[in-house]
């Protein structure tokens, strides 16, 4: 038994067992009800995937294995226990990581089988390489964008466009190249530092509005690479799972430049919000109303029917089960409360869903843009937390707009908009809101989470 365990055939089998958990983990994770379920399968498989990999009869010593397990233990964990606001830059963190990996295992693999490598292993090894490389910086890039230890601003300079796909270009020809000719390892180093390179400066021009569609860009490739990765190694599993990875990814990737009404063109050379940065401040003159927390509470206690839209700042300001308690108040006094989640609200995909799940909102009243969009005219009262540009009407009222076209929640369709909000300050992309300046709006100024904590206080105090 102990020697049938170590076998080609039962690590077969064990990565079978593991993609069919891979498969499974995608096809759960497609909504809400499901989601963990898919996470603890993909868990499932992957420690399937280490174990067989670790029964491997190849590996001679099992040292530097347990020193690496060791030191990924000491950086992910803390890293897997960051809050909830920043798992956007963490994720874009792990994409960092994971790509580094795969860049190093070419790197190892050409000097391995050089000068002597067949033109399909190089071909995959030189995509594996570029993809990866690239993919580092890129999500490096992302993440500080996301911390805001860079600008968010995307930041430009003339014929930026051609340069980037000139080094490109370069890189793959180069990757060409030593295709043909594998013993010119001299060159190999160029090959590995032009993506590093190109990935900044891929990065730096798109502005931080854009940075949720970037990830998931970035996560498709660096599935590509590991897929490439395991043709260099002979792994199915790596294959099976790359390419469910990078598929996953530019699937994700296509339905939030659809959600924005803009082309992969567009989120990658268009330096989104730049032009509205400008004309932001001029706006902020103008007069809005404002109300206090037991204005509206009164005015939410007195609806029939409350659509709440949760953004950004809910997730800030660590609102979300204050918001869970408006919900239990409201639905005490009968009044029907569905929240509307923006595809691309937040800063990462399914960031509101993960936040509301994490307070037990009732997966049934969370509705995507779609089904809910129609139910606005019908609501007494928007409660927009925290969320700017996916409810900005200037996407469908002014064509100067940057993001004219976009499709948005219809809350100025609603009999009161009311929203809560620190300031008048523009959003992430940098674009002021004429939501915030409506008759029907009530601009609620203060953090998330006090003031969401305040109105349950005073539809407390007003129930009894």
């Amino acid at each position: 038994m102990t020697a049938w365990l170590g076998t080609d055939t039962f690590i077969e089998i064990i990565y079978l067992i593991a993609t069919a958990l891979f498969i499974f983990a995608l096809v759960w994770m497609r909504t809400p009800a499901t989601a963990r379920r898919g996470v603890r399968a993909g868990e499932i498989g992957m420690l399937l995937a280490i174990g067989g990999t670790l029964l491997n009869h190849n590996i001679i010593e099992y040292k530097w294995i347990a020193i690496a397990l060791v030191l990924g233990s000491i950086i992910g964990v803390p890293l897997g226990m960051v809050h909830m606001t920043a798992v956007p830059q963490r994720t874009a963190l792990s994409h960092a990581f994971g790509a580094f990996c795969v860049t190093l295992v070419g790197t190892a693999e050409f000097y391995l089988r050089a000068p002597a490598v067949p033109p399909f292993m190089m071909s995959v090894l030189s995509m594996e390489v570029i993809l990866g490389a690239l993919t580092f910086t890129g999500s490096l890039m992302a993440a500080g964008k996301l911390q805001e230890i860079l600008p968010q601003r995307p930041i430009t300079y003339k014929g930026q466009n051609l340069v980037n796909l000139l080094l490109l270009a370069v890189a793959i020809g180069i990757a060409a190249y030593l295709v043909h000719d594998p013993s010119r390892v001299h060159l190999f180093p160029l090959m590995l530092i032009i993506p590093l390179i190109f990935g900044v400066l891929m990065i730096i021009p798109i502005g931080g509005a854009d940075m949720p569609t970037v990830i998931s860009l970035l996560n498709s490739y660096a599935g590509l690479s590991a897929a490439a990765m395991g043709f260099v190694l002979d792994s199915k599993l790596l294959i099976i799972a790359g390419a469910l990875d990078g598929a996953s990814g530019l699937i994700l990737s296509v339905n939030m430049s659809r959600a924005m009404n803009r082309s992969f063109s567009n989120v990658l050379f268009g330096a989104f919000g730049q032009e509205a940065i400008a004309g932001a401040t001029a706006q902020q003159a103008r007069p809005v109303r404002s109300a206090t927390a037991e204005e509206a509470a009164a005015i939410l206690g007195a609806a029939s029917k409350v659509i709440i839209v949760p953004g950004y700042g809910m997730a800030v300001a660590q609102a979300q089960h204050k918001v869970r308690e408006l919900y239990d108040a409201l639905s005490k006094r009968g009044v029907d409360v569905k929240f509307a989640i923006h595809p691309v609200a937040g800063r990462m995909p399914g960031h509101m869903n993960v936040l509301l799940a994490e307070a037990d909102i009732p997966y049934d009243k969370l509705l995507d843009m779609e089904e809910v969009n129609d139910e606005f005219p019908q609501a007494d009262v928007a409660l927009v937390i925290g969320a700017n540009d996916v409810t900005n009407p200037a996407a469908r009222n002014e064509t100067s707009s940057p993001i004219y076209g976009m499709p948005i929640l219809d809350v100025d369709k609603a009999r009161t908009v009311m929203v809560i909000k620190r300031s008048m300050s523009p959003g992430f992309a940098g674009i002021d809101n004429p939501l915030y300046y409506l008759d029907k709006t009530l601009m609620l100024f203060g953090d998330a989470k006090s003031f969401v904590n305040s109105i349950v206080h005073e539809l407390a105090g007003g129930h009894n």
